[in-house]
């Protein structure tokens, strides 16, 4: 990667984590130079980050200034975990009938070639999941939310959250899907108005929710797999 590039990366998940964390106020508004002074840099990677947080809605650029911190209010957020919930929770019940039907996609196990009443088919009372690339990896990152929750490790929550979700979505097989999730996942990442950053205690119980999601999807529990994922969508 071109070093310019490697910078801008660098500086945008610095923000990032800024935001995440309530060091950067909501109508307050940071200059360019102000901000790369901060991080030790020159101003043109800090433009080119903030302009990214602008495309997602974080910061607003106000001529001549600088980037005022939007943030979100509470209709904001509600029509985000909306939208969201309109998108994830069909999708992940999909993941969960296809599971549990053994029909063949991008979710469907090896076992899945054998009928549905052979011991090796993973709807004979054998967690289907277990055989899904990818599951693994969502444990994992499941632990990591909870870890850095645990340790109120704001920025590296958002990031871990940001992980599992796209990997939880990314087992439909569809791409923009995941895309487009992943993007509203982040706008939502932006600090709210009037309300402080969450407490680790917070963190946690949000994070718990993806082992107890991915827990139920493991058991084919549909009814629990939606009630768990509507709730933390709100959480959220």
């Amino acid at each position: 990667m071109p070093a310019r590039h490697s910078v801008r990366a660098q500086i945008l998940a610095e923000l990032r984590g800024a935001l995440a964390a309530g060091e950067l106020i909501p109508g307050q508004v940071y200059s360019a130079r102000a901000l790369a002074e901060r991080y030790g840099v020159s101003a043109t990677p800090v433009r080119e980050a903030m302009q990214r947080l602008a495309s997602e809605g974080a910061v607003a650029a106000v001529p001549n200034r600088g980037f005022r911190i939007a943030g979100l209010s509470n209709r904001d957020l509600a029509e985000l975990a909306e939208v969201r919930a309109a998108l994830e929770v069909p999708a992940v019940l999909g993941l969960v009938r296809r599971q549990r039907g053994g029909r063949a996609g991008p979710l469907a196990s090896r076992g899945a070639r054998w009928p549905t009443d052979h011991p090796d088919h993973p709807a004979a009372g054998r967690p289907g999941f277990a055989q899904t690339p990818g599951w693994d990896a969502l444990r994992d990152l499941a632990d990591v939310s909870v870890d850095a929750a645990s340790r109120g490790d704001r920025p590296g929550y958002a990031e871990a959250d940001l992980a599992f979700h796209r990997g939880l979505l990314d087992l439909t097989g569809n791409r923009q899907l995941a895309e487009v999730a992943s993007d509203l996942l982040r706008r939502t990442q932006a600090p709210a108005e009037g309300r402080p950053v969450p407490a680790p205690a917070t963190l946690r119980a949000a994070a718990l929710q993806h082992v107890a999601l991915l827990d139920a999807l493991a058991e084919g529990e549909i009814t629990l797999v939606e009630r768990l994922l509507r709730d933390h969508l709100t959480r959220c």
